[in-house]
């Protein structure tokens, strides 16, 4: 579809007022961005050419909302829901978000966790149509080329993926985009960044996964991936190409491996507005929950033992953020480092091992910590008992790891241990809350990374958080363009994490709640992008922001005001034709 069919008219804000159509008839409808369906008036019918073509009818999108979440209700099958919805998404973009808005708490989980796990597997069978970009080696080249095609969308936001560390399924070569398509989708409906600003994006170097490279079905790159230099060099290329195309706009990392995320982020750091998710977004959502527990238990940060259960990407980004709390509360690094123990499948990670460099940071000097120096000590339970452990998270992907033992173990340590099961999908959750609840007589406090259903608690109905990202990337995202960072910096996650813990309220601290309710996804988001907005000024890193003619000023009550104006609502537009 040619750029030359529609274009955006901003207020001073940098919201889109109106949509431009320079087209008629069919094509008109074609356009998601654009597409009202039945709800086109009939001024708009008439002016576009659209007359005849549709029933004479003129629904409101509300009416639009409520048949369509009918159409959902009666799909029984998830991923069929998902289907619907990311269909509804390719041929009306307004009505699918404001269908999402409508039951955000209930369709977050069709259109990203869990059902886009399977959504991702399923990728090349239920290919429909194309959604984003797929760089591979054959095109990279031109890669400057074609992110220019889409210079008339005014990209503000890109997620980008190598599709090797899908949470839970691991490399799933390019079906991996589906998550940043189900990512951008939350970042919409939580920070208002409108759709059409939103770019998903796969870098397919290839797949390690030999059912994907003999299945006759696989869209991707037939190859094993790259690596080493090559690898390197295409990332570079993608990078160079992105800076020159859109250098204002924020490039979310996501679902790198391990030790390419780390690296991948610190090379890019100071060169593109960029961060990653898994690890400083997990980071920061997983310390909101920490600092909501220390409310509730009226301790200090200080005080606390911590045991991250499962040292990837995600498990280090938690330890990076806790580590910067410490520092923030007046530890010193080895201080803060002696109390933050990570275990991997070998046990304890200590520093005579031969590990991975982004596991150094918190490796233990057996020398330090004697206990160590045997063996039999570095069980999941005997690790507990012998460093103190009153703070516990799995990130290990190893489901019912925390079994009653290592519950029991953590119940000698503190009156109120703080245990978060945060591995995905549901099936790999180290522990399930019930179980939690029941060997603690109710006193744990407990956040998960899967969604749970409420538990009964001595008479009383319970929800456990949810420890999910989405609480932090789009408020960090909005944050991040209303401040115009000139780089996304480490404080900014710390910021995010006390600002979503601000958001859990006194009612639901007493009934041991750790994380907001999805529900409240916008409100929250809008919090923490005032937060780092503030952060950014604070840091120095802000610039007038180059989406809006209105100006924050670096003063917090225009910051705030710019942040809530510049938030895209699924409403429809005014269409202006020809």
């Amino acid at each position: 579809m040619s750029e030359n069919h529609y274009g955006f008219k901003y207020d001073e804000y940098g919201n889109t007022r109106e949509i431009m159509v320079y087209a008629s008839g069919a094509i008109v409808s074609s356009i998601p961005f654009v597409n009202k369906g039945t709800a086109f008036t009939n001024a708009e019918r008439k002016r576009l050419g659209l007359e005849a073509a549709l029933p004479p009818t003129v629904r409101t999108l509300e009416h639009q909302v409520e048949n369509s979440m009918a159409k959902v209700n009666g799909k029984a099958d998830p991923i069929e829901k998902f289907t619907y919805i990311r269909s509804l998404f390719d041929r009306n973009v307004t009505l699918a978000h404001a269908l999402i808005k409508s039951d955000i708490e209930r369709l977050m989980g069709i259109i990203y966790t869990p059902t886009v796990g399977l959504a991702v597997q399923q990728y090349s069978s239920m290919f429909r149509q194309a959604n984003g970009l797929h760089f591979f080696p054959e095109n990279i080249d031109r890669a400057e080329d074609v992110l220019r095609r889409y210079l008339h969308r005014d990209i503000r936001v890109a997620v980008v993926t190598d599709n090797q560390g899908i949470l839970g399924i691991g490399d799933q070569g390019a079906g991996g985009i589906a998550i940043c398509l189900g990512k951008l989708m939350l970042y919409t409906q939580g920070a208002g960044i409108a759709p059409w600003h939103c770019l998903p994006i796969s870098l397919d170097v290839g797949t390690d996964n030999e059912t994907l490279l003999s299945d006759p079905d696989y869209l991707g790159w037939r190859h094993h991936r790259l690596k080493g230099d090559e690898y390197l060099d295409f990332i570079r290329r993608f990078a160079r190409a992105f800076r020159n195309v859109f250098p204002n706009a924020l490039c979310q990392w996501e679902d790198f491996s391990k030790q390419n995320a780390f690296a991948i982020r610190d090379t890019y750091l100071h060169d593109l507005i960029s961060f990653n998710d898994d690890i400083q977004g997990t980071g920061a959502i997983t310390l909101a929950a920490i600092l909501t527990a220390m409310k509730i238990k009226k301790s200090r940060l200080t005080e606390q033992v911590f045991l991250i259960h499962g040292a990837g990407a995600g498990g280090i980004g938690v330890a990076d953020q806790i580590e910067a709390a410490l520092l923030d509360e007046g530890m010193d690094e080895a201080e803060a480092r002696a109390r933050i123990f990570t275990l991997d499948s070998r046990g304890v990670v200590t520093s005579d091992r031969n590990i991975e460099p982004y596991k150094h940071k918190f490796a233990k000097d057996k020398n330090t910590f004697p206990w160590l120096q045997d063996q039999k000590n570095q069980t999941l339970a005997k690790v507990i008992r012998h460093a103190g452990v009153t703070v516990l998270i799995g990130t290990s992907g190893q489901g019912g790891c925390f079994t009653r033992e290592v519950v029991h173990e953590m119940s000698a340590n503190t009156d109120r241990p703080v245990i978060m099961p945060l591995s995905n999908p549901t099936v790999m959750a180290e522990a399930v809350p019930a179980d939690i609840y029941a060997w603690t007589d109710g006193q744990a406090l407990v956040a998960t990374g899967s969604p749970f259903a409420p538990v009964t608690v001595a008479g009383k109905s319970r929800r456990t958080g949810q420890c999910n990202n989405v609480f932090v990337f789009p408020g960090m995202g909005l944050g991040v363009l209303a401040s115009g960072a000139r780089e996304v910096r480490p404080r900014f996650f710390t910021a995010a994490a006390h600002a979503v813990s601000e958001c859990v309220s006194r009612a639901e601290r007493e009934e041991g709640m750790l994380v907001p309710a999805v529900a409240t996804l916008k409100a929250v988001s809008a919090k923490v992008a005032l937060a780092v907005g503030m952060t950014a000024v604070a840091e120095g890193v802000d610039r007038p922001c180059v989406y809006a003619t209105f100006q924050h000023n670096q003063d917090e009550v225009r910051m705030k005001q710019l942040i809530s104006k510049m938030r895209w609502n699924p409403q429809y537009l005014p269409l202006v034709g020809m």
